[in-house]
């Protein structure tokens, strides 16, 4: 049986959103990586359905900027350029400087003890990956979104919550972990700047971890945007 088959009281329009939901998660969570083909026929047998509904999920995603149609390939999930995820962490950085400052008058003790919890655990975590101790899979990313999202939570905003969320998902999650186990150094500075942005946010000072904070997501930005660029120049050759 398929167990990623899309259920038959699904139809119509409701099917094609539940589809290209279903065909996003994957990409965001990178079980189906940059640059990689999206064969309508394979997609079909997965999922259990005709082509007609993956078709228009496909399209769904294409305008959504997720995927795109490549000469002599077809459909692949799309490599975002540089100046792209420079625009969006421009963004980020101001509201995630915004959620910290909030945050600092909101974040109880136990909120800043998950805070360093969680740190530590990334840290630790995306240094067994690069020393090949451990699997590669996404929990690196998964505690470095968590480390953001405890802050986006504390800063009392729902709004404000919501937008860093749809902004935290333009790109696929597990590429951002993979930028910390490829470099060293900029897992090292990533674990230390979460650190001093705690550190404030335990102090009190309001200021101070919004200039950490903006600092850093701009930081984490040009790491994203020069990774993406290394891949782009290779990733569709062959």
């Amino acid at each position: 049986m398929n167990t990623t088959a899309v259920s038959g009281a699904t139809t119509g329009a409701a099917l094609v959103d539940d589809l290209a939901a279903r065909i996003r998660s994957k990409i965001m969570s990178g079980e189906i990586p940059i640059g990689a083909p999206l064969r309508q026929a394979e997609l079909a047998a997965e999922f259990g359905i005709s082509r007609t509904p993956v078709r228009e999920a496909l399209r769904q995603l294409q305008t959504g900027g997720l995927i795109e149609v490549v000469p002599n390939r077809g459909a692949v999930v799309r490599v975002p350029v540089p100046w792209e995820v420079r625009e969006v962490y421009e963004v980020r950085a101001e509201l995630e400087a915004l959620a910290a400052k909030r945050g600092v008058k909101r974040m109880t003790p136990e909120m800043v003890d998950e805070l360093r919890r969680v740190n530590d655990a990334m840290y630790e975590h995306s240094k067994r990956v690069a020393a090949g101790e451990s699997t590669g899979d996404d929990s690196t990313g998964a505690e470095n979104d968590q480390f953001h999202t405890l802050i986006y939570r504390a800063s009392g905003n729902s709004r404000l919550e919501r937008m860093l969320t749809e902004m935290n998902e333009s790109f696929p999650r597990n590429v951002s972990a993979l930028v910390l186990q490829d470099n060293p150094r900029h897992r090292d500075e990533n674990f230390s700047e979460h650190e001093h942005i705690i550190e404030a946010i335990a102090a009190g000072d309001e200021k101070k971890a919004a200039t950490l904070m903006r600092a850093h997501v701009i930081s984490a930005g040009e790491h994203l945007a020069h990774w993406y660029e290394r891949r782009s120049a290779t990733i569709y050759r062959g």
